[in-house]
């Protein structure tokens, strides 16, 4: 997000919570947080937080649950991996050889 990008969103965040800092040395400062993020997403969190808080958003909610989202996506395609795994292990899996059950237990001293 670009410097302008964080002034903008400030003022926006001014225009709902009158008591909100959206001064040129905190834009300045939060930019540093806020670089690397996108302002689309950004824009969003600050919105959907407008609904839902009557406190201003600090950095962390204007940041939003991306991390927790790319982790929860991660986490999600690790696991339909895992099951189409399973699943293509059960269709190639194939009872043991007659015997074998009975000759385990005989090596372990049970008959």
């Amino acid at each position: 997000m670009e410097i302008v990008e964080v002034a903008q969103l400030y003022k926006h965040i001014a225009n709902y919570y009158p008591a909100f800092d959206a001064s040129v040395d905190r834009v300045k400062a939060d930019h540093k947080y806020l670089q690397d993020f996108p302002f689309k997403v950004a824009q969003e969190n600050v919105d959907q937080h407008i609904r839902t808080s009557k406190y201003p958003p600090n950095i962390a909610e204007i940041r939003g649950s991306l991390g927790e989202q790319i982790e929860r996506d991660r986490m999600k395609t690790a696991t339909e991996e895992y099951f189409e795994e399973r699943a293509r292990a059960r269709q190639q899996a194939c009872p043991p050889p007659p015997g074998w059950k009975e000759a385990i237990y005989a090596k372990l001293g049970r008959c």
